[in-house]
């Protein structure tokens, strides 16, 4: 399988702009710029769509790693954080949080560094750190910084995991 994306660029790599198509057609003549990357843009950027990927490929791998081992999960949550310096990708944080009935606590970092480790997009990133803090919980529940990971479902009670027992 081949997925392919298309830029468009004009102008100087300062000055300039450019817009992003997806062969999906998900991401459509989207814009990205200098500001957008290196400062404190409006539009997307490189950078954020290799977290988006990231985060994406991850929970669906680690879906797969729990699929595997009799777990159904019912919510993974990740959010990836891409780091840009010196004009150089240095490293890619995740942040996962999942929700898998009967799962038991001690047994989740397992699963979640299998899926860290084999995720396709990770392994494609495997030049810069991957790091990844990785939770079990027994809710989701809101956060104030948005796009954290943390975001309430309806029918979503109860506190976060802290112990062995199982949910």
């Amino acid at each position: 399988m081949k997925r392919s994306a298309t830029a468009n660029w004009k102008g100087s790599g300062k000055e300039g702009s450019g817009k992003l198509l997806t062969q999906s057609g998900v991401i459509k003549n989207k814009a990205y710029d200098y500001r957008s990357r290196f400062e404190d843009g409006s539009y997307t950027n490189p950078d954020e769509l290799i977290a988006a990927a990231h985060a994406g490929c991850f929970s669906m791998k680690l879906s797969f790693v729990l699929g595997a081992a009799g777990y159904t999960p019912s919510r993974i949550e990740t959010k990836a954080t891409v780091t840009l310096e010196s004009g150089t990708i240095t490293g890619s944080h995740l942040e996962v949080r999942a929700k898998v009935p009967k799962l038991k606590a001690k047994d989740f970092p397992q699963y979640a560094e299998e899926a860290k480790n084999t995720c396709p997009v990770g392994k494609a990133l495997s030049a810069i750190n991957v790091t990844m803090d990785a939770q079990l919980v027994k809710s989701f529940k809101a956060k104030a910084e948005e796009g954290a990971p943390g975001v309430t479902d309806e029918g979503d009670s109860g506190s976060e995991e802290g112990s062995g027992e199982e949910q």
